[in-house]
């Protein structure tokens, strides 16, 4: 058997105050690493919170600097792989959604720049999609993740679990008014592509709109082993990658795929 303790941060971002989100971070992935896990998993923009506009380009993290160097510390600190959600980073005039992934030992393992921008929101006005899907190991379990409005995209996700990804993360901000999306989309991911699904989502609200929470770990069967609900919490729960390869083995939709028909 082969398994995975993974630690959930639900946090309520609090928009531009990006002083405060980083100190409230530090504290919580500190208090669940404490608990004997593997994987921190965090929301997406945690630094800045969920925003666009023209305060955005001040409020950026330049190449990244500052929330890298905390991942890494927090990761080699805690002796825990991180999967650091998403942060706004700022490279030149360019801004992007963009996830690092760092191993126990501090190291830098993977990044991802969010592909597709929230248009309701403008998101893609003011940020740089992404073009490439990403992979990496923790524990010798491959993993990719997608980031958020990304859900949306079944194409984008099964691209990844095509090269045999067992665990996929998604970090968002996503609104209470689609939880009944959110929570179907999870699930609906985890099935189709036979594989663990684990977001991490925004709770508060941003503005006036209140974000979901709900924080998902879904299995390859679409049980949800773990769910938030919609205030700052942390939770784990271990999973048994085992399961991935068996569920895969009795009904291998990956043999039996038509590409060539669609």
């Amino acid at each position: 058997m082969k398994e995975l303790r993974v630690g959930i941060v639900q946090l309520a971002t609090e928009i531009g105050q990006v002083d405060k989100n980083f100190e409230v971070l530090i504290e919580k992935v500190r208090a669940v690493a404490k608990q004997g896990i593997d994987v921190v998993v965090l929301p997406e923009t945690w630094n800045t919170g969920f925003m666009t506009g023209p305060d955005l380009h001040a409020l950026a993290d330049e190449e990244g600097q500052r929330s890298q160097s905390l991942l890494s510390e927090l990761a080699q600190s805690e002796h825990v792989n991180i999967f650091g959600g998403s942060v706004a980073v700022k490279e030149g005039d360019s801004i992007y959604n963009r996830t690092y992934v760092y191993n126990r030992n501090g190291e830098l393992l993977s990044t991802y720049d969010k592909m597709h921008g929230f248009s309701p929101a403008k998101e893609d006005k003011f940020f740089t999609g992404g073009t490439a899907i990403h992979q990496f190991e923790l524990e010798g379990v491959l993993c990719s993740s997608a980031t958020c409005y990304d859900i949306r995209f079944p194409e984008l996700i099964r691209k990844s679990a095509l090269q045999g990804i067992e665990l996929f993360f998604l970090p968002a901000q996503w609104p209470l008014l689609r939880l009944h999306h959110w929570k179907i989309l999870n699930q609906a991911r985890a099935i189709e592509n036979q594989m663990y699904f684990c977001s991490a989502n925004g709770c508060g609200t941003i503005g006036k709109l209140p974000m979901a929470g709900h924080s998902m770990v879904v299995d390859p069967w679409g049980e949800v082993l773990l769910e938030c609900d919609e205030i700052p919490q942390i939770q784990t729960v271990t999973i048994d990658i085992d399961i991935v390869k068996d569920i895969r083995s009795k009904i291998n939709v990956f043999r039996d795929r038509k590409p060539n028909c669609y």
